[in-house]
């Protein structure tokens, strides 16, 4: 099974940061909009991304949710371990019996595999921050927007090289 609590999270955070930068009201009913699942799922993200600092909810009039710290301080890798707690990302079969060399050691073999994995993982998640993540989205977004444009303007060119007018 998939587990998308660490991407979720991930956009919950960003969502929060992006909306603290815009000056938006964001709370969990619409983080829950925004990303098409339920409140319940959210709300049970935010209590490891609370309990971390990550993120603080504030309520009465200004409230919501904001980042808990500023987004340079937020690394990919804090919120992957705070969201996922223990969970390995590699895991290896207990109930393989000792029937040969191979089956006899694979579990120790595997463990060695899946802690490199890990710490390569974890590592790439470390040299990025809330911060970068949301300057690398609102990059792309810019190129995607300029992208819809030319394609609008492309569309509007060949509606008048045919004689077709809007009305």
């Amino acid at each position: 099974m998939i587990d998308l609590r660490f991407s979720t999270a991930l956009q919950m955070v960003l969502s929060v940061a992006l909306a603290d930068k815009d000056g938006f009201r964001c709370t969990s009913r619409t983080l829950a909009e925004g990303l098409g699942t339920n409140a319940s799922f959210i709300r049970k993200l935010l209590i490891p991304l609370t309990r971390e600092g990550m993120i603080v909810a504030a309520i009465g009039k200004g409230g919501g949710l904001h980042l808990g710290r500023a987004a340079e301080q937020i690394t990919l890798r804090d919120l992957y371990l705070a969201v996922m707690e223990d969970k390995r990302i590699l895991v290896a079969r207990e109930d393989v019996p000792a029937r040969c060399r191979i089956s006899a050691n694979i579990n120790e073999f595997f463990a060695e595999i899946a802690t490199d994995a890990e710490t390569a993982m974890l590592d790439a998640l470390d040299r990025r921050t809330v911060a970068d993540s949301l300057a690398e989205l609102l990059r792309l977004d810019a190129i995607r927007m300029k992208r819809l444009m030319k394609a609008t303007n492309a569309r509007r060119a060949n509606l008048a090289a045919n004689g077709v007018t809007r009305t």
